[in-house]
C-alpha cells in the first residue's frame, strides 16, 4: 500500500478582480478502516466551506485527491505550505455543506 499524500493548501489571488481564494485537501483515516477526503475552500481569511467524502479503498481516495489537485492547478491555484485541511476545528461528519 502506498503512503497517503500530504495535506495540500492551494491559493489563487488576483487583486484586479478582488479574488483571494484558498482550496485545501487532505486524506484522513476513519475509525472503520476507510479514508476520508476532506476538502475546504473559500475566501482567504474566512472559514470557508467543507465537504467530506469517505472511500472504502485508500487507492480510490488518493486518486480523487490527485484528480482534484490537477483540476485546481489547471485553474491557476498555486501550492502553499501544506496544512491540515480542517485546521479551523471543524469535524468531518460526511455532510456536504455546499457544492464546489
Amino acid at each position: 500500500m502506498e503512503p497517503m499524500p500530504a495535506p495540500l493548501y492551494l491559493t489563487r489571488s488576483d487583486p484586479r478582480r478582488n479574488m483571494a481564494r484558498f482550496y485545501a485537501l487532505s486524506l484522513e483515516p476513519t475509525l472503520f478502516g476507510e479514508v476520508s477526503l476532506i476538502r475546504n475552500w473559500g475566501r482567504i481569511g474566512a472559514r470557508g466551506q467543507i465537504r467530506c467524502e469517505t472511500f472504502e479503498q485508500p487507492e480510490a481516495a488518493a486518486a480523487a485527491f490527485e484528480h482534484l489537485q490537477i483540476l485546481k492547478l489547471r485553474k491557476g491555484y498555486l501550492p502553499k505550505t501544506a496544512i491540515h485541511a480542517t485546521a479551523n476545528g471543524t469535524e468531518c461528519d460526511d455532510v456536504v455543506y455546499a457544492d464546489d
